[in-house]
């Protein structure tokens, strides 16, 4: 009744993807599904059942011995002829491929997509369909289509890569995987302008189009194409397969940043909480694995009204898993240059892996690349809850530990200058760092600003504080007024420190290095100690003399106001923004301080007046009390006979005069009578 003839393979059509053969074993017109089951549609009753799960196939034994080595050696092995029933529940593809591949059994035409080519091929394998039985046989067809269509296709290659998902470890086996990544590698390399095959490759704030509603999306002639086209069509893989195709990429010499780049467009597709508000990326994918309820509240803000994710209760295991092997295999495949990725992504995957406990070693080389790029962090990045239970509300271990790498790279870049271990000539704008003074001011604006936000918390001990605060070197800072708001802020939050405490907290801050506008509002701080009051205002009086005397040399050819005005300019140059800010609501006390600071020193200008005029007084005074009475009475009397004296030397001196001419007379007379 069977006959054993060998499939005549006609018109095979690879474009089609058409299986089907001119002759088989039993004529049949198709298959039928009734319920669960499906059944063949011929005259001869099956004699054999095969049961895929929940799903039942109702066969004729003799199509499946002639094509599968599996079937015959089960029924060998045995020793039971009449066996009638088999089940496979392991067989790779499910029903899905089981179908297909029994209709290739009977002759059926199956058409051949880039879809179920995956499950096909390794349920061929798994059913060893080889050429050993037939001759063109389902591994040799499959195999065939994999190589000269699926290949050869970028959008082909996406989706058989997408559906590998399900056939692990079979399609890593036959090696499947690799061939789609090597694909995808070589096309994602190769120059965008010989781009001619189809892509989902979205333009600017435009959404990308679904697989199943783009047809011919390929870039016209005129049209150029974008260096990212292809981060959106790699975006939709699995984790493990989106590795194997950035390393091929990587491999083959894409450029760093352009790496970087598609693995911060993965990392915000697939992480969820990762996402910061307005950075305008749609999470609307089915292929995000997480649901789309977080998304409402991924987005964070900083500051203490921050909602801490994570400290109520612990994500979903499942959910948590999945999320915590992306941020692994995305920390291991992140390109070693420096600004592959934005120091802003490195410390929200920090902080999504310090959330989700990720492994430690990954966790301090995340730290290590932060500290790579630490001057090109931001506030908001690094207000990172603490989640290992501790007392403060913010992890400032990290930012210590993250400061600390800072400043060994920064060493190891200044102890060799002439280093250029990134020759690349690829880079993003704005992304080159600075030279290391530079960098060193924005980490101190930096610190200054976090060590503010997180001085309001209460559970902030004195010594973290002091330790983060004198971290950076002396000549980090040019002012310190960022550094003074934040210890003034750390007073305000812990009002029983005592006189020692304050006095050591204020010892990380120069008051040489005050703005005039902090001496001022530090000059009546009641909050500080009264050393550091008098050390303000000691230093805030050399600034005023050094300003009169530089005033005094550039009054020759310059307007009486100019210097000051110009002086006034580079104070607020030098003064922090954050610490800017921060005094917007004291301009007006600032202002009434300068006003009652000028009529202080018109007072104090008079009072010094009045003070000499005293102080003569007073000495004139002292020396009356001092001479007793009777010396003021020899005074008085050697007083008046000075007077007399002079009075009678004064009557003497006149009489003479009279004498002289009363004896002058005589002795005319007396001459004459001689």
């Amino acid at each position: 009744m069977w006959e054993s003839e060998s499939e005549l393979v006609g018109g095979r059509d690879y474009g089609n993807g058409v299986l089907g053969s001119s002759k088989h074993g039993v004529k049949t017109d198709g298959f039928e599904l009734r319920g669960q089951s499906w059944y063949v549609a011929t005259d001869i009753p099956s004699d054999f059942l095969v049961q895929i799960g929940d799903v039942g196939f109702h066969l004729h034994k003799y199509p499946l011995l002639s094509r599968s080595g599996k079937m015959n050696r089960i029924i060998y092995e045995s020793h039971n002829a009449d066996l009638n029933k088999i089940a496979f529940n392991d067989l790779p593809g499910g029903p899905e491929a089981f179908e297909l591949a029994a209709k290739f059994c009977y002759g059926i035409a199956v058409d051949l997509t880039a879809a179920n080519i995956s499950g096909l091929r390794c349920a061929a394998e798994y059913l060893e369909m080889t050429e050993d039985l037939e001759e063109g046989n389902l591994i040799f067809k499959t195999e065939a289509f994999l190589s000269y269509v699926v290949l050869s296709s970028w959008r082909d290659s996406i989706i058989v890569l997408k559906s590998c998902e399900k056939l692990s470890p079979w399609a890593e086996n036959l090696q499947i995987v690799r061939r789609c990544s090597e694909s995808i590698a070589w096309k994602a390399c190769a120059n965008p302008k010989g781009i001619k095959w189809a892509y989902t490759g979205k333009p600017p704030k435009v959404s990308s189009p679904k697989w199943n509603e783009m047809k011919d999306s390929s870039p016209s002639r005129g049209q150029q194409v974008p260096p990212d086209w292809w981060f959106e069509d790699v975006s939709i893989l699995r984790i493990d397969h989106f590795v194997r195709v950035i390393t091929a990429i990587k491999v083959k010499g894409m450029r760093f940043e352009l790496v970087g780049a598609s693995i911060m467009q993965y990392a915000t597709k697939w992480l969820p909480g990762l996402i910061k508000e307005g950075m305008g990326t749609g999470m609307g994918d089915e292929g995000s694995n997480s649901s789309n309820g977080s998304s409402g509240s991924s987005s964070w803000k900083g500051g203490l009204h921050m909602v801490v994710a994570g400290a109520k209760d612990d994500p979903p295991t499942v959910q948590a898993k999945d999320q915590r092997m992306i941020i692994e295999s995305l920390i291991s495949i992140i390109p070693p240059q420096k600004d592959s990725v934005s120091c802003s992504f490195l410390l929200r995957l920090l902080r999504m892996a310090n959330m989700l406990k990720v492994a430690p070693a990954l966790v301090t080389e995340l730290e290590k690349r932060v500290g790579m790029q630490f001057e090109q962090a931001t506030l908001a990045d690094l207000l990172i809850p603490s989640y290992n239970k501790s007392e403060t509300l913010y992890d400032v271990d990290l930012v210590q530990r993250l400061l600390e790498h800072f400043l060994v790279q920064e060493q190891t870049d200044s102890s060799s200058p002439s280093r250029q271990p990134f020759p690349e000539k690829h880079l993003y704008e704005g992304t080159q760092r600075g030279n290391g003074p530079n960098a060193k001011m924005r980490v101190a604006r930096l610190v200054d600003s976090y060590l503010t936000e997180v001085s309001r918390d209460r559970n902030l001990s004195l010594t973290k504080f002091q330790v983060l605060a004198e971290a950076l070197p002396e000549s980090a800072r040019t002012c310190d007024d960022g550094l003074y708001r934040a210890i003034d802020s750390y007073l305000k939050a812990h009002p029983t420190l005592s006189e020692h405490e304050r006095k050591r907290l204020c010892r990380v801050m120069d008051c040489q290095k005050l703005s005039i506008d902090a001496c001022m509002h530090a000059a009546q701080n009641e909050r500080l100690p009264l050393r550091i009051v008098v050390q303000v205002l000691f230093s805030e009086q050399v600034k005023i003399n050094n300003a009169i005397a530089n005033n005094t040399l550039k009054e020759a050819g310059e307007s009486q106001y100019q210097p000051m005005i110009s002086n006034r300019k580079t104070l607020l140059e030098g003064t922090p923004q954050s610490f800017q800010e921060g005094w917007t609501a004291a301009k007006k006390d600032i202002n009434t301080l300068k006003f009652e600071l000028e009529s202080m020193k018109a007072k104090y200008l008079e009072l010094q007046n009045d003070m000499e005029n005293l102080q003569r007084q007073f000495d004139k005074t002292s020396k009356q009390k001092q001479t007793s009475a009777w010396t003021s009475g020899w005074k008085k009397l050697s007083k008046l006979t000075k007077m007399t004296n002079i009075e009678t030397h004064d009557i003497g001196s006149q009489l003479p005069t009279a004498a002289d001419q009363t004896r002058k007379t005589p002795r005319r007379w007396r001459n004459s009578i001689s």
